[in-house]
């Protein structure tokens, strides 16, 4: 796969890195023993190189309101609402627990918000069912907007953290997490062994249900790079330098060059580039599976993926350098051992962008700008994705799932794959039939089934993705087997 010879590339980067790092160290210790000679012999002391000035990024100097949520208890339970210290400054909370508390307590984290400067809380699909099972829910609005990753982590766990002080309850016995798209990413992010060790308010989740989520942060800025770069490669309007500024302003001829029809919800394709384009962006997002055809005609989504051409690789100010490149990608759009001449010369004509190894370094005593998912993980996961996301494609579950592997870890990742094209596109029954597994699971009983996210013959299967699907979409082929498919 070509993400993995990126991240070759990435490899020799940091071996070329760590070398640079061992001659710095030398000289630098050349340089000290030149210093204490010169000065026991009366000559001027040589000043020592300028300490290195911690970098700095456009979401540090955004200012954000938090709104009180305006939420009505429901029957039953007790509310609490209001606004609280975040990392970025002021976040909006909603707390709430039913008479007949079980002591545990739900941390549900939201999705992307946009780029407004009004913080709201959003309220959980499952509110509803987890207050009628016993459970108590809190949600933050996060102290920012943008895709900031590193401040829903610890919004959400300094929350967690007042809740005594917020409801006058007593200490949760438990602390689940729940999150959706880029929550999913706050969700699985809390569960890794660098956000323990680095965050700054720390809670230990007995277990996480990360749902449409960035399960790769390197991955999701990876795959709308490739796109919208390939995309206006495919058009006649491939980028000359990075960021393409002018993506936006071409956009409607890369359209028509590409589609022939942009004026419903569901965009057509032409036989010649625009085809070319879906089968690429098919082995970008998972390969071949049931439901991708249709997520990638959803002008929605295709919108959402689009709108990020132009970028600069900042992930819109929350990181100071390019986050993007693809050298050593290899674009192809046929499932052949090698790639056509068409093909080579594809690959050969597309601008070939370097990302920064330091965009998202290690910080000392604080998370990530963009914390990491690597699959280091200690309690049980469950995770559920629909086959034709277009926006966060389900590969994110394939990289996951390789990555828990690498870490010795499957026995506590359990993963689902729901027949739908759209984001986040979840019924009710497949939710709570995800959250009650994952519950038993965590309190000793025996680990749920799944799917199988990465065998590419099984993923393309036309009845792929039936065992949890709960809700036949419209658009999409029914289930034509009798039975549940087998793990």
């Amino acid at each position: 796969m070509t993400v993995h010879q990126n991240a070759r590339h990435e490899n020799a980067q940091t071996r070329s890195s760590f070398s640079r790092a061992q001659t710095l160290r030398k000289a630098s210790l050349l340089l000290t023993g030149l210093t204490l000679t010169l000065a026991s012999c009366g000559s001027p002391i040589v000043d020592p190189p300028p300490i290195p000035q911690p970098q700095t990024r456009v979401q540090d100097t955004r200012t954000f309101t938090a709104v009180t949520p305006a939420f009505k208890a429901i029957a039953g339970a007790q509310l609490y609402q209001g606004t609280y210290d975040g990392l970025q400054g002021k976040a909006g909370y909603a707390l709430e627990v039913p008479a007949k508390w079980n002591g545990q307590l739900i941390m549900y984290t939201h999705g992307y918000a946009g780029t407004g400067d009004k913080l709201n809380v959003q309220e959980p699909p499952l509110r509803a069912y987890w207050l009628s099972l016993g459970y108590a829910w809190g949600a933050s609005s996060y102290s920012s907007n943008y895709y900031d990753v590193q401040s829903g982590v610890e919004d959400t766990n300094a929350l967690a953290l007042k809740f005594q002080a917020l409801t006058g309850q007593a200490k949760p016995g438990k602390y689940l997490i729940m999150g959706v798209s880029m929550g999913g990413h706050v969700a699985s992010a809390s569960v890794e062994k660098e956000t323990l060790d680095t965050a700054k308010n720390k809670v230990t989740y007995a277990a996480a249900m990360p749902v449409c989520g960035v399960l790769d942060e390197e991955y999701e800025f990876q795959w709308l790079g490739d796109y919208t770069l390939a995309a206006a490669q495919m058009a006649g309007y491939g980028a000359q330098k990075y960021p393409q500024s002018d993506f936006q302003k071409l956009l409607p001829d890369i359209l028509s060059a590409l589609f022939t029809d942009t004026s419903g919800a569901n965009w057509q394709v032409n036989s010649a580039q625009g085809t070319k384009l879906r089968d690429l962006a098919k082995q970008l997002t998972g390969g071949e599976r049931p439901v991708f055809n249709l997520g990638f005609s959803s002008a929605g989504l295709q919108g959402a993926v689009l709108s990020t051409g132009g970028s600069d690789g900042t992930l819109t100010g929350i990181l100071e350098k390019n986050f993007y490149g693809n050298i050593g990608i290899d674009y192809r759009w046929t499932t052949g051992p090698t790639e056509t001449v068409a093909e080579k010369a594809f690959n050969d004509a597309i601008l070939r962008v370097k990302a920064d190894p330091d965009a998202n370094p290690a910080r000392a005593g604080a998370l990530r700008w963009l914390p990491r998912v690597s699959g280091e993980i200690s309690v049980p996961v469950l995770t559920m994705h629909t086959t034709g996301d277009f926006y966060v494609p389900f590969k994110h579950e394939q990289l996951y799932n390789k990555a828990v592997a690498a870490n010795g870890k499957s026995n506590l990742l359990v993963q689902r794959a729901i027949r739908a094209a759209g984001h986040c596109e979840f019924v009710g029954a497949e939710l709570a039939e995800g959250f009650n597994d994952l519950v038993k699971w965590e309190a000793g009983g025996a680990k749920p089934a799944g799917d199988d996210v990465t065998t590419p013959a099984v993923l393309a299967d036309p009845n792929y993705g039936c065992k949890y699907t709960r809700e036949t979409r419209a658009g999409v082929a029914a289930c034509t087997v009798a039975t549940p498919l087998s793990n």
